[in-house]
């Protein structure tokens, strides 16, 4: 999907579109992410990057890599346990 915006030149004079462009899709694969619309491979993906970069700034920006629910830890602590 091609996706085209419109930006004021006054916040990016020091940047290439390629260098917005890219912030722009990591910008998009990290709220992804955070929000659960996808997973972290389809946010390497979106964003353009390997899995432990996107993982690095992850932690960079405190957004936790690990995203189970509350019943699911609760089942691979009795499954230790045993």
């Amino acid at each position: 999907m091609q996706i085209s915006l419109e930006l004021p030149d006054l916040y990016f004079f020091n940047k290439s579109k390629a260098q917005v462009s890219q912030e722009v899709r990591l910008a998009l694969a990290l709220w992804m992410f955070q929000t659960g619309e996808v997973s972290a491979g389809g946010a390497c993906e979106i964003a353009g990057i390997d899995r432990y970069s996107f993982l690095e700034i992850c932690s960079k920006y405190q957004i936790s890599s690990i995203n189970y629910e509350i019943d699911e830890v609760e089942n691979e602590l009795i499954n230790f346990k045993e």
